[in-house]
């Protein structure tokens, strides 16, 4: 299971951070992603963390302003977003990818960015952020 908390209402240029519990599978064989989805549209993948090496991964749209990270609690992500833009409203959802997987660009897209690469998926958490 998955679950995911954090979202809510923010100005643009305000931040957040969200969180994501993991437990039922075995967190080093698998790595957490985050991806967002706006109403209408398919899902796109924001960030990952390797469990292996710690190496972050970012779409572009987010990079230098939002962090991946794992935290003290135990099997838990985080998405610290800051500096967000209206741009950056959606659902968001923490997913998990083996942990091979990440890392690996398969004709020009890293997997891990990938919504078709995740076995699990939580539920998501609604992140507003006003003009």
């Amino acid at each position: 299971q998955l679950q995911a908390s954090g979202g809510g209402l923010v100005q643009a240029g305000g931040s957040l951070r969200l969180s994501c519990a993991a437990s039922g599978f075995t967190f080093g064989e698998y790595a957490i992603g985050w991806f967002r989805q706006v109403s209408g549209k398919g899902r796109e993948g924001v960030a990952c963390l390797s469990t292996g090496d710690g190496t972050p991964y970012y779409a572009d749209s987010v990079k230098g302003r939002f962090t991946i990270s794992s935290g003290n609690a135990k099997n838990t992500v985080y998405l610290q977003m800051n500096s967000l833009k209206p741009d950056d409203t959606g659902v968001y959802y923490c997913a998990a990818i083996k942990a091979y997987l990440v890392g690996v660009i398969r004709e020009g897209n890293l997997l891990a960015l990938r919504e078709a690469n995740y076995d699990f998926w939580g539920q998501g958490t609604l992140v507003t952020v006003s003009s």
